[in-house]
């Protein structure tokens, strides 16, 4: 028996019909949802005004906080632009380039060096011409160590260049190996003339005197000389005065302490800070200062600003909303910091947050999805986002009314 047309044609209609509802519904109920999208808020949760590092107008300056390792973390500076004479900080590098190029084994003073014609000529002409020199004798013996006690702690001249020429043969010498060793350290504006100081073409900028005050801190041989003493001395060490020894009523210890002509006052100092449940160290430098009227408020400021400037402040309040979520099927949720985050900002103004949320469909209400970063001076301070409200499934009727959506979603699911 043949079948009518319209028979045949209303079998191919309900067939396809079937199949479709065989192959759409289930395409369509069970298919990935679109990934919700991220709005975040151009009003942020204020962070707390943080305390200003306070330094002179007069000269340049720059304070760090010293790390474990030595490495100096700016916190603020002030003039610091161009490189200006240093004066006698010049002798923080013949310190530390003769003993990279030198080093003292542990509990050793290092080999002797005689005092011959020339050290002792220099010695005269420096204390003719009244800058610092500690007197020698020809035919006396110096080790290393109280060579470089010396140099540091009395700032002596002479006992610069004996050290510059008994390392690397003549003072020319030694400028050359300091400047290739600056360079092999990173330093961009820090640069040696002589094994002094004195010569105006010893240059460099505050900010890196600090960082190179860090490196001597972190030296197992110097830094002992300026952090809680030296201890008691040996039988056969050299009394050297203390010449550099600068405000230590207050805290303060000096590590260079000049006046030239070229450079002014130069004053590179260490002292300690309470941060938090923690003691830090810090360093300083100050150069082209005029008078000791100005210098030494100056540097009282900066470390009892510093010290100001490292109570906690709140980053990111907890609760704080930072942005907003939304499904395509109109379900929202705010972006909450799950919790809040405090840290010292010494004087840095905090950045606006950046927000990172993992892409998701569905979560719970209270579910951490993504990141809220705020930049605080060098530092990064983060906090976990959560959802203080679930974005659930949008159910069956908006899955099968939907489709480009859900196929948009599986196309992406698929690249």
């Amino acid at each position: 028996m043949s079948r009518s047309p319209g028979r045949v044609i209303g079998i191919a209609v309900g067939t396809l019909a079937i199949l479709a509802v065989g192959v759409y519904g289930p395409a369509m109920l069970l298919g990935p949802l679109p990934a919700v999208s991220v709005r975040v808020d151009e009003a942020q949760a204020a962070a707390a005004e943080p305390a200003a590092v306070v330094l002179p107008d007069d000269g340049a300056s720059a304070v760090a906080l010293v790390g474990e390792s030595g490495e100096a973390e700016l916190v603020a500076s002030l003039a610091d632009d161009e490189p200006a004479p240093i004066g006698g900080a010049a002798k923080l590098v013949t310190a530390l380039v003769t003993v990279d190029s030198l080093p003292l084994e542990e509990g050793t003073s290092g080999p002797d060096i005689r005092i011959g014609a020339a050290d002792y000529s220099a010695y005269l002409t420096y204390q003719a011409e009244g800058s610092r020199a500690l007197k020698v004798s020809p035919g006396e013996n110096w080790n290393e160590r109280d060579v470089l006690r010396a140099l540091m702690l009395a700032s002596s001249n002479n006992h610069a260049d004996t050290l510059a020429t008994w390392s690397f043969g003549s003072v020319e010498n030694y400028v050359r190996e300091a400047n290739g060793w600056l360079e092999e350290q990173g330093f961009a504006t820090l640069r040696v003339a002589d094994a002094t100081g004195l010569s105006g073409e010893n240059v460099g900028t505050a900010a890196e005197l600090a960082r190179l005050a860090g490196l001597v801190l972190a030296d197992p041989t110097l830094g002992p000389m300026f952090l809680a003493g030296e201890g008691p001395l040996a039988a056969d060490d050299r009394r050297i005065p203390d010449v550099i020894a600068h405000l230590g009523g207050d805290g303060i210890r000096a590590m260079s302490r000049s006046y030239t002509d070229e450079a002014a006052l130069s004053f590179v100092f260490t002292a300690e800070i309470e941060v938090g449940d923690e003691t830090r160290r810090l360093v300083g430098a100050m150069t082209g200062v005029d008078d000791y009227e100005t210098l030494d408020p100056a540097v009282l400021a900066a470390v009892e600003s510093m010290q100001a400037a490292s109570a906690p402040i709140e980053i990111i309040p907890a609760g704080a909303s930072y942005g907003e979520v939304r499904a395509a099927w109109g379900e929202r949720a705010r972006l909450v910091a799950s919790a809040a985050r405090t840290d010292a900002a010494f004087g840095a103004a905090p950045d606006a947050a950046t927000v990172a949320v993992e892409p998701f469909t569905t979560a719970a209400a209270g579910r951490q999805v993504g990141t809220v970063t705020v930049r605080l001076g060098e530092r990064d301070v983060s906090s976990a986002l959560e959802l203080d409200a679930a974005i659930r499934d949008p159910g069956p009727v908006w899955r099968l009314t939907h489709p480009g959506e859900l196929i948009g979603a599986f196309l992406d699911g698929s690249a």
